[in-house]
């Protein structure tokens, strides 16, 4: 396991350009899995340790900027991204989870203001801003900016912005939006720390330990996000109840007059 130790965050930046840093141990080339583990300083990007939440956000950089996948903690459970317009970095991600290919990956933005890039918005600013960030997934018609050999089958895409300062940390980082899915095989249960998903540490290029999200002993912690679809004007269809969606079509159908449809 890393320490947050200075040396050893630089290396795994600098693997993102392909050199092993100086003391790090890893001797990381450009794209290849390591399985490094990162502990995550406590208290985001403010306090205790600013500078050393900022280099591990390098870090994650660049390893996504390599072709990695990166593990990473959000407000629901542990997830593995990759950079979404890196097309052999998102088949990476099918590898891993042993996925259908015709299962779509969600994007992870950094900030509301982000998404307008990549989707036609046809909800109020305001809509968007109640439910994100937050643990909630929002299915909206993609934009021709998104990569094309992400999820090609289907003009939709899910968005995620996570209330987690690291992960909106680590996508405003970047140049363009993260792919984004659950740290685990497909069909097996979510992951809220680090060592549940250990049989995919090989194939990792990073895993940042932010340490348990909820309570593991809560089946209701692995729910994931809640899943609506609101690419139809007017309407709207929960695709996956998750862990918020109470809150959720109560926004939708009190606040904004939204009618559910059956998915």
């Amino acid at each position: 396991m890393l320490s947050a130790g200075r040396a050893a965050l630089a290396g795994l930046a600098r693997a993102g350009e392909g050199a092993p840093g100086p003391g790090s141990g890893l001797g990381l080339a450009p794209g290849r899995a390591c399985g490094a583990r990162l502990l995550l300083p406590p208290g985001g990007a403010a306090q205790p340790d600013p500078q050393g939440w900022r280099e591990a956000v390098a870090a994650a950089v660049g390893a996504l900027q390599a072709g990695g996948l990166v593990a990473v903690p959000t407000d629901t459970v542990y997830g593995v991204a990759c950079l979404a317009q890196d097309s052999g970095a998102v088949r990476s991600v099918y590898s891993l989870k042993g996925r259908n290919g015709g299962k779509p990956l969600a994007i992870c933005l950094g900030d509301v203001d982000s998404l307008y890039r990549y989707c036609h918005v046809n909800v109020p600013d305001e809509l968007l801003r109640d439910l994100l960030p937050g643990p909630v997934t929002l299915v909206l018609k993609r934009s021709e900016e998104l990569n094309k050999d992400l999820n090609p089958f289907t003009s939709l895409v899910g968005v995620r912005i996570p209330n987690h300062p690291f992960i909106r940390e680590l996508a405003r980082a970047c140049s363009g939006p993260l792919a984004l899915t659950s740290a685990n095989i497909s069909c097996q249960a979510s992951t809220l720390t680090v060592s549940e998903f250990q049989d995919l540490w090989p194939q990792l290029s990073l895993i940042i330990d932010g340490g348990p999200i909820g309570d593991v002993q809560s089946p209701e912690c692995r729910l994931g996000s809640t899943v609506v679809d609101l690419s139809v004007s007017g309407k709207f269809t929960v695709i996956r109840p998750g862990c918020a969606l109470t809150s959720t079509v109560e926004i939708l159908r009190q606040k904004y007059g939204l009618i559910p449809e059956s998915s």
